[in-house]
């Protein structure tokens, strides 16, 4: 067989091989590096420099200019016009909740959380990252202005925090690494919660009327048998647009749409294995006949489409669509336009920017590793659960630590906090910045330090058979 018979070898028809050749060649390295589970972590902390290096830099003045750049959705007298920083943190992060709420349900459903012996351990571990982190900001901001930012050091940045476990290698075993990802999926809910409850103001009760009429379109659409599409997009912008109508963060909009997709496939893998064999033979024979129309060859290839289509379920389809779109460009654009922080512009004498710098640094640094270690602990002793087999205490102090990378999520958070106050939203973000960056590092060094002793000691006490039956545990 030559390399024309080879379709997938060969050039695409009417191609010109050296302009392809020479595109492959500077898409492969990048799509290298997407597939590494660092390469999103390492992306942000560079943009995040990028923002900080402009706001601070003789054009500053640019960077601030560029987010309040009207931008205009609508046509005649139906017009709405924001700034290109509102369309980036209220619209855009919207999809970013949608892949965490597909998430959330995919852990409820057939994940981490799907059992209440196997969500104990992370349950309790986060509700202790997120109790203590607080807790040590409102013991510095009881009062004043800045009394309302505790919320912010509660947050875990799963796309960092992953980053690092990525980094630490095999040094971080199977297990553990699934547990960070059931605690930070926990995190996120509390996170969601606390934007919802705490954070949104002005609520017009009018408006949730519209709301409801959108779930109910979703719920219809998927009680009918009709699979998540285009056409459920008219009734998630009715939600997100209500949300914001009805005064709760418009965020929210793309949790409860991602709540409300299939997790389960129609066809899954047996099923696809049977229609494709059956689509495949069908194409076959039509395309055997002689003088065919290639037109007869569309039924076959539509129906070998749905079967790939319905292999896995539409939640996670739409999850792998949507993830490096999120993970590579709205994330990064999010702290592009967040994380500059003037630093000139910074006078910490005023009321409460330092107390609640130190606040986030320290509820982030201390507060969260201190909380899932004493959680963990606690419940472990109570009996409410066990810790899970291949991982040790080190291990725990490892995870929380990292769970203090806070990043996309305090940030966040922390615009909506202080939404009234310049000084303490710049303030928020950049010890945001600093407590990340500490608690990435110090993650990175311990885990370099404990986790490769831990392991041997561990594997040492622990069968094959046991340490393959944990992760199919964890993994199921």
């Amino acid at each position: 067989m030559n390399q024309a018979d080879n379709g997938h070898d060969s050039p695409p028809p009417e191609s010109w091989e050296p302009a392809r050749n020479l595109a492959l060649k500077l898409v492969q390295p990048i799509e290298r590096f997407m597939h590494v589970e660092a390469s999103s972590g390492l992306v942000l902390l560079g943009v995040a420099f990028v923002a900080l290096v402009w706001a601070n830099s003789p054009w500053g003045e640019s960077y601030e200019h560029l987010w309040h750049t009207p931008i205009t959705v609508g046509f005649s007298k139906f017009v709405f016009e924001r700034s290109l920083h509102f369309w980036i943190n209220d619209f855009l992060m919207a999809i970013f909740f949608l892949v965490v709420g597909l998430e959330i349900k995919r852990e409820i459903v057939e994940g981490a959380l799907s059992e209440w012996r196997r969500a104990a351990f992370p349950v309790a571990a986060a509700i202790g990252g997120m109790l203590v982190p607080a807790l040590i900001y409102a013991a510095f901001n009881y009062q004043g202005a800045a009394a309302g930012g505790w919320g912010v050091p509660m947050a875990t940045d799963i796309a960092f925090a992953v980053g690092i476990f990525a980094l630490l290698g095999k040094r971080a075993p199977p297990t553990l690494r699934i547990l960070l990802l059931a605690i930070a999926i926990i995190d996120d809910i509390g996170a969601i919660l606390v934007i919802a409850i705490f954070y949104s103001s002005g609520i017009q009760f009018a408006a949730a009327t519209y709301i409801l009429i959108g779930i109910i379109a979703i719920f219809a659409l998927n009680r009918l048998g009709v699979r998540p599409g285009l056409i459920f997009v008219p009734p998630a912008l009715l939600i997100w647009a209500s949300m914001y109508k009805f005064g709760v963060h418009p965020t929210i909009a793309g949790v409860i749409v991602g709540l409300m997709m299939p997790v389960k496939p129609w066809y899954g893998k047996e099923g696809f294995l049977v229609a494709a064999r059956k689509a495949l033979d069908e194409f076959q024979r039509v395309s055997e006949k002689p003088n065919h129309d290639d037109h007869d060859l569309i039924q076959p290839l539509d129906r070998l489409r749905k079967a790939r289509q319905e292999a896995i379920s539409p939640a996670k389809r739409l999850e792998a669509a949507l993830h490096p779109w999120v993970a590579f460009g709205i994330m990064p654009l999010f702290a592009l336009a967040n994380a500059g922080v003037h630093l000139g512009g910074l006078n910490f004498s005023s009321a409460g920017s330092m107390t609640a710098m130190i606040g986030i640094i320290l509820g982030l640094v201390v507060g969260k590793p201190l909380g899932i270690f004493l959680a963990s602990w606690l419940s472990v002793k109570l009996k409410i659960c066990a810790l899970p087999d291949c991982v040790t205490w080190s291990g725990i102090w490892v995870t929380g630590i990292t769970a203090g990378i806070g990043f996309t999520m305090a940030i966040f958070i922390s615009e909506l906090a202080f939404a009234g106050s310049d000084e303490l939203r710049a303030v928020g973000k950049l010890a945001v910045l600093i407590g990340t960056v500490i608690a990435g590092v110090g993650a990175y060094l311990l885990g370099r330090t404990v986790l490769s002793a831990d392991q041997s000691e561990v594997l040492a006490n622990v069968s094959a058979s046991e340490i393959e039956g944990e992760t199919k545990y964890w993994t199921s």
